[in-house]
């Protein structure tokens, strides 16, 4: 029974010693700020950062989970039918969702990279997933081929700024295929014309394909992506929130059920539509701004996997 309480006990302390240093170095709080937010001294944080070191858990990224995030993968694999879950330790207080799960989400997506098989990767586009590959490390990936679901163009003809397949490409070495096309039709000629064009037709052929995909999500409030980025109007916006909008991936709008509206935005969305049947669908995304659209997605099957942080991850489980 002793060694049971000793060992629970070392686990705690390396638990604190990690979140303590995730606060510091990732989070970039103070000794003070790290007291307050763990309810400790100022000393004990102190020796707690250095115990971190002396263990051996900070390298570029912390190597130890903490206990509460791994109880929230678990609750969240129960829950929503997932395959996998990943938390990220938050960083306290009002700490940036996207800061605290882009380490945690970029040693995921290493390892699917680092798998020996060849495999067709599919990729989403946005601002998580360019904060993700900036946080990743080069692998030796050049046995995949990762494809773009999605077209790259925004609506005033330059290169969208978010399109990230290339990025991965360079960190991996994997082959890569763009989808060289605006992200939208304005019209069904359009649509057909672009779907005509026979490097459009191979990269969405090559998608179909894909046994793995990496998206983010987004969200149907005023801050919409698609409508802040160009893609959609306000009355547009207006109209999807009217038909029960709650989320989009890779641009294709879904309801509270996580089932994809037939709308006309929806229609004229040049790239492929993210199936929820064989594939898995790992969905990378955090803040309070988006629990509505995970809750819809997971509720409705629409992602298969979730890399997020700890307070996402407890409002989800919490709505």
């Amino acid at each position: 029974m002793s060694n049971g309480n000793a060992e629970d006990g070392d686990r705690a302390l390396k638990d604190d010693a990690a979140r303590a240093a995730w606060l510091y170095y990732v989070g970039g709080l103070r000794q003070d700020r790290i007291a307050e937010e763990m309810g400790i001294s100022r000393q004990r944080a102190q020796r707690l950062v250095a115990r971190a070191m002396q263990d051996g858990l900070i390298r570029v990224r912390i190597d130890h989970p903490i206990g509460a995030c791994l109880d929230l993968e678990r609750q969240l694999v129960r829950r929503f039918g997932l395959k996998l879950a990943r938390v990220a330790p938050s960083l306290g207080g009002q700490g940036d969702a996207l800061k605290a799960l882009t380490p945690v989400a970029a040693a995921e997506i290493e390892r699917i990279f680092r798998a020996p098989d060849p495999a067709v990767i599919g990729l989403g586009t946005g601002r998580t997933l360019r904060a993700v590959v900036e946080n990743m490390q080069s692998v030796e990936g050049s046995h995949h081929k990762v494809v773009s679901l999605i077209g790259n163009v925004a609506p005033d003809g330059s290169a969208s700024f978010y399109e990230v397949v290339m990025r991965f490409a360079d960190c991996t070495g994997a082959t890569h295929f763009p989808m060289s096309v605006p992200v939208m039709a304005r019209d069904s000629d359009e649509l057909s014309l672009y779907r005509s064009l026979p490097h459009v037709r191979s990269s969405r052929a090559l998608a179909e394909t894909a046994g793995t995909v990496i998206v983010g999500i987004g969200q149907m409030g005023d801050d919409a992506p698609l409508f802040m980025d160009g893609f959609i109007t306000a009355e547009e916006l207006a109209s999807l929130r009217a038909a029960g909008a709650a989320g989009e991936i890779c641009g294709h709008v879904f309801d509270e059920q996580g089932r994809y509206l037939e709308h006309h935005v929806n229609g004229m969305l040049v790239g492929v539509r993210v199936r929820s049947e064989g594939v898995n669908t790992i969905c990378i995304a955090g803040g309070r701004s988006k629990i509505k659209a995970l809750k819809a997605a997971v509720h409705g099957g629409l992602i298969s996997a979730l890399i997020t942080d700890e307070v996402s991850a407890q409002q989800l489980l919490d709505a």
